[in-house]
């Protein structure tokens, strides 16, 4: 597998192509330069490092990289992963089109996991050093950047919470409702999911078990509450499944 490094070499479009793109982006309103002026959005434009395709399975960094830049997802999805004991992948976090990846590098100037694509997908590069700079001048993109890494930071919090639940099907089912919540926000159904990955991948994400996560999914099918057919998830009473974890779950907006 190779990382960005080698996948850069696929970068596809020119500074002006992507001023354009920035511009018309189906990602914009969820990505960094959201609620920029068109003059900002330009300024905004000329400091991203290109777009690069993924394949499947390809990777973006690794744990130890330079943290150089920020990726934006334009298309598909990622995930962040840890080794845990025994060498063993730990799913730390998946991204849809629009989040951003990268934050894990501020700290420490080098990246703390490794980011990889599920499915197919292409991201943009923001380089870090220069998007610092242009949030000096752009009050509101530097207010959109500090409420992106306060959302990581509620989103890490609510994972850690998850764990604390011993059921682990009413943990799987905080984390489907979460995935809904995200794709309503990108305007797609709350109620059709695809996700690309694995059971297992969602078990160590979770702390569950593969058998687990399949046990929970096939006791909810049969239930009624949704239907599962490869990535494709249908959940077919959300009111229920919410009331089914406690409570209505408090969401970061995008």
């Amino acid at each position: 597998m190779k990382n960005f490094r080698d996948a850069s070499l696929r970068r596809s479009r020119t500074l002006r192509q992507r001023e354009n793109r920035c511009s018309d982006c189906p990602a914009r309103e969820f990505c960094l330069p959201a609620g920029l002026a068109d003059d900002e959005l330009r300024t905004f434009a000329e400091i991203i490092d290109g777009e690069c395709h993924l394949r499947e399975a390809e990777i973006l960094y690794r744990f130890g990289d330079p943290f150089q830049a920020l990726y934006a997802i334009l298309r598909g999805s990622l995930k962040t992963s840890l080794n845990s004991e025994g060498g063993r992948e730990q799913v730390a976090g998946y991204y849809l089109r629009g989040e951003i990846v990268g934050f894990d590098g501020i700290a420490c100037a080098r990246h703390t996991c490794r980011a990889s694509a599920p499915e197919d997908a292409i991201v943009c590069a923001i380089p870090f050093a220069r998007l610092e700079e242009l949030a000096r001048a752009i009050p509101a993109l530097q207010k959109r950047i500090y409420r992106m890494l306060a959302r990581e930071v509620s989103r890490n919090r609510n994972l850690i919470s998850l764990f604390g639940i011993r059921d682990g099907q009413v943990r799987l089912v905080s984390f489907l409702l979460d995935m809904s919540e995200r794709s309503r926000q990108r305007g797609h159904s709350a109620n059709e999911l695809k996700l690309h990955l694995s059971h297992a991948e969602i078990g160590s994400h979770l702390a569950l078990s593969r058998a687990t996560v399949s046990s929970a999914l096939s006791r909810l099918q049969a239930a009624g509450l949704m239907q599962v057919q490869g990535h494709r998830i249908k959940l077919l009473d959300l009111p229920y499944l919410k009331r089914l974890v406690g409570k209505d779950l408090a969401f970061s907006p995008a």
